[in-house]
Parts: C-alpha cells; structure tokens; sequence
C-alpha cells in the first residue's frame, strides 16, 4: 500500500521505529470529519473506534470486539487485526528495543499508558506524520453555533457555571481548562455543526475561580447574540490557545487526564501544579433534569413514530421491490426528515441483513450491499438528533423467518432485554451488576456477546456519553436523570445478528429507583418463541407495546393503525 510505504519513509528523519495512529482528532470527537480521519486515511477501517501501530516490517490495527470483523474486511489485507483489550501492544512488543512516535495532540497520558513497556520508548512527534504525505482538504464548514433556550435545556449557563466554580474551590484549584467540546457544548448551552453526527461546536475555555473565564473557538462560528448573552467572558481564536495557556504561571489546574492531550497538559504543568481530578461536567450532564426527561420523551415520540412507519414498510414490500441495505437505510432516513424537528442522524446507521447483521457496527459499501430476501434476518440500529433530544434504538427484523434456533436465540436476547428493563435499583447499583443479568439467558446455552450492554446517552449531544455504563467494569452507580441505552444480542459470523436495543433512564418515585423505557417501536414478535418467556416477561412486553400503542397511534393513518395494533398485540 502506497500510503504506508510513504509514512515508513519519514522513519528516518524522525529516528523512529514506529508510529502511533488514533482514530481520533485534536478534540476527541467520536465521528471524525473526513478530513481528520487519519485512521481512515491509512488503513481504510471506518469504525468509530481504534488505533494502529505502524512498524518498518509490520501494520497493526487494535479494535474492540464490536469491530474485528469489519476491521478484517477493510483492513485485513496490510494490517494484523489486534482484539483489543484482550491484546495490547505491550503484548506485541515484548522482544527488542522501539521507539515509537506520536503526535501529543491527540493523545492523553490516560491513552499513551497502554503503550507502557520496559521495550518501548514513545517519542513526541511535532508535525503529524500523516499530515505530511495525506495533502488533506481543511475544513469548509463556517456554519455557526446557537445557543438554546432555557425552555429546552432547563437550567442556564450561568448556573451551570456556579456548579463549575463551586468544584474548583472545593478542590483548592485557581483554573480548569476544558478541553472537552462535548462538556462546552453542555456547560455553555450551545451546539454547532463541527461534526457530522453530534451538534458540538469546536471550542476549548478556560474557566477561573473568580469567575473569570476565557472561551477558545473559531471566532467566524461565534454569534454575536452568544457574546453579548456572556458579557464576562473573554474571546479568542482557538489558534492562540497554547500562548494564553502559557502565559499563567503558579496557579493550580484542574486537568482530566481522559479529555485533555498531553500537548496542552504539558504547556499547563511547565510553569504550574496540576490537580488530577475528572472534569466534573461529565457528571453533571449525565445527569438530566426534569426539563431535559420531558422533552427526551418528545423527541422518542416522534422517533417512534418515523421507525415503526419504516419496519411496516420494510415487512410489506420486502418481497415485492429490491430493497437494499443502503436504499433501506436511505428510507428511514426520509421517515425521519418528515418530521420538522428532526436534525440528522445520531451516527451512521447500521442496516445488515443476513450474514452482514453479524458484523455488530456494520456500515453498508457498495461492494458489501446486499439485497433484503425471504428467510433473513434484518437487524437496523439506527438514531436522531432532534432539537430537544438524541435517540438510539436496534430492532431485528424477520423476513419471513422459521429458523427454530434464531427464535430461540432472540427470545433469550429479548429475556436479558426485559431483565435489564426490570432490575430493581439500589442506591449502590453499577453496570456491571446489570450487565451479569443481562447476558445469563445466553450463557445457559453458552453463547455471549462481546460488546458491552449499554452506554450513556447526550442531551442533543453525543450519542455514546460517560461516565454511566452497562458494563462488566463500570462501575457508576445510577442516579436519577442518567440515560442509558439496554441492548444485549447475539451475532454469528458469516450467518445472522440480533440486538434488541431500547433507551431508558433512571426515575425515582417514592424512595424507589427504577429504569423507564424511553423508546417506542413495536419488538417483532414473529422472531419471539413465547414459550420461553415466563408469565412476568409477557406482561413486561404486553405492558410495553400497550404503551408504544397509545403513544404512536395519534401519528397513525388508518392502515398503520390497524398494523400498530396487530405489531402490539398481547402474546
């Protein structure tokens, strides 16, 4: 491959062994703009998550469990695919000397750990060594940020910026620089167009105990209605952030070690003290309030609406016109639009049928498109950015299915959905003890998953958001507000993908937490062996699409009434 054989070149000049490339850009952002995927750039892989190390003989590329199938696929051919956590690249590098470059722009010391090795030395590297051989198109994008309403995010800047302040005097820290454009957005109150599937605007600030606070952006994106809203705060162009940053000596930072690079971290520590504690921002937005639940609920109304309408027009005319993975997925997309509220998409929809469901993040090509056909199994995990909401939600789908074995698979699926929907929370209680609940139906007939259970949810933000997990090592304890999405499955490679994927968050009444489901769309019940469930888990699902039932019909048509019906009939 050309473009690695370019990069092994600039080895020599940098007296390196190796170079490190991470799927992210300067800001972390989960869903990178073309033009800073380098990842993408080098080795073809499209996931949303991994790294490779380049080394003058061999190409390694680390994904998680979600990816090892596409990775191999799109990347296979110049690179060995590393499972990762299950292998590192101490695990690689165990004989020998290395020096490994890196650019400290889109690493954190929390990141580079897991290069940690007695055989291998890391080496920042100034100039991105990507850069140098990829002639990358810059952004175009000079689309502004907006600022929301109070009516839509229930709580003001200014409060929110009290709640910022508070912290670092408890700490006994003078300054936090937060270089989370996530945490930004949120703390702040605005959103942007600097990525394709999140509505965050690129942008760093520097936030002073006396209430000081210095806002880092491109200054053609800031609106001049943002300004005056925020008199106190001070302006610059994101380029002089390093030179402000270097200018403060002998004060005490607030640096997160999971969100600022070590460029920035060690322009801050050169001339100050650094207190490692988390940017308490992730906390506080994870948690929603009243405002934000309310219009969460709206916004998976109309999503609701939009996906069921999609999954009746996908059973009727599956068997009547060629549908596509890439043409469905274009269909439901139209579904969405139609509603005036609806932004975009939340990420890229993910539309297999048959053996390319099993692929658990799969993205359609034009190669790898297959046609919808009688005796498959379709799985669409799919989502919505809408003004007042994000939504996530996974429906598998039969295409006239009778496999005795996928039913029986989807049922216990569906068994560890309903148990996790179910869990009675406890003060104490953390994703890894749902996640255990969740996988025990498929366990007792030894099968698994290799993703996690379920993740946190933004607030027209991003779609995956900590700190709040269903995982084996979360360990979080839920509190009221946090969203999270529940959405066990099964994949067998080369055959067929199930995932039954809901949102729901947490909600105290009299004393007593408990998860409520957020999502509304009718499960498919041709793929469900109601002889499995028990008596408890078809009231929990008969319970459920009543629910979707009185939710959807009033954004019905007469036809689709009568399906609604049907789709959530009692088992």
């Amino acid at each position: 491959m050309e473009k690695i054989r370019k990069l092994k070149k600039t080895f020599g000049e940098e007296k390196i062994d190796g170079y490190l490339i991470p799927k992210n850009d300067e800001f972390f952002d989960e869903y990178l703009p073309p033009y800073n995927d380098r990842l993408n750039h080098i080795s073809n892989f499209s996931g949303s998550y991994g790294f490779c190390l380049i080394l003058k003989n061999n190409n390694y590329l680390f994904v998680d469990g979600r990816y090892t199938l596409q990775a191999v696929k799109q990347s296979g051919a110049f690179f060995k695919i590393i499972t990762f956590p299950n292998f590192t690249p101490s695990d690689i590098l165990k004989k020998g000397k290395y020096l490994i470059g890196y650019d400290p722009k889109l690493f954190t010391y929390k990141t580079l750990n897991i290069f940690s090795n007695k055989n291998i030395n890391l080496k920042p590297v100034k100039d991105n060594l990507i850069d140098k051989i990829w002639k990358r198109k810059s952004s175009i994008n000079d689309k502004k940020f907006y600022t929301l309403p109070k009516k839509i995010v229930g709580e003001n800047s200014k409060s929110k910026i009290n709640k910022v302040i508070e912290n670092l005097k408890n700490i006994g820290a003078d300054y936090q620089f937060i270089s989370s454009s996530e945490n930004n957005a949120w703390l702040f109150n605005i959103r942007g167009k600097d990525s394709k599937y999140s509505p965050i605007p690129h942008c760093y600030a520097l936030v002073e105990k006396n209430s000081n606070i210095k806002f880092f952006c491109d200054l053609k994106k800031t609106p001049l209605s943002f300004r005056k809203k925020l008199k106190k705060i001070k302006f610059y162009d994101i380029k002089y952030t390093d030179k402000i940053l270097s200018k403060i000596n002998k004060k005490y930072f607030l640096v997160d070690k999971n969100s600022c690079s070590i460029f920035f971290e060690q322009i801050i520590k050169k001339n100050n003290k650094i207190i490692n504690f988390n940017d308490p921002i992730y906390n506080l937005k994870a948690i929603k309030n009243r405002n934000e639940i309310r219009n969460i609920k709206l916004a998976h109304k109309y999503d609701g609406a939009a996906l069921t309408k999609y999954l009746f027009w996908i059973k009727k005319n599956f068997y009547k016109r060629k549908i596509t993975e890439i043409s469905a997925s274009k269909k439901l997309l139209s579904f969405r639009q139609k509603n005036k509220k609806f932004k975009f998409s939340s990420f890229p929809t993910i539309s297999g049928t048959g053996p390319n469901g099993a692929i658990i993040h799969y993205k359609a090509s034009k190669r790898s498109n297959r046609v919808l056909k009688k005796g498959d199994v379709y799985l669409v995990d799919s989502g919505g950015q809408y003004e007042f909401g994000t939504t996530d939600v996974t429906r598998t789908v039969s295409l006239k299915n009778s496999d005795k074995r996928i039913k029986d698979i989807f049922t216990r699926v569906l068994k560890g959905h309903i148990s996790v929907s179910s869990f009675q929370l406890k003060d104490n209680t953390s994703g890894s003890e749902i996640d255990t609940e969740a996988r025990k139906y498929l366990k007792k007939i030894g099968l698994n998953y290799s993703h996690g259970t379920g993740h946190g949810v933004g607030y027209f933000l991003n779609v995956h958001e900590g700190p709040q997990a269903i995982s084996k090592n979360n360990k979080i304890r839920f509190q009221e507000g946090m969203v999270v999405s529940n959405e066990p499955g099964y994949y067998e490679k080369n055959k067929f993908g199930i995932r039954i994927e809901n949102l729901i968050y947490v909600k105290k009444e009299k004393r007593k937490k408990f998860f409520e489901n957020l999502t509304l769309a009718p499960i498919d019940k041709e793929l469900i062996d109601k002889h499995v469930l028990s008596k408890k888990e078809k009231n929990w699902l008969n319970s459920y699409h009543l629910k979707v039932y009185k939710n959807l019909k009033g954004s019905m048509n007469k036809i689709e009434i009568k399906e609604l019906k049907k789709a959530c009939s009692a088992i």
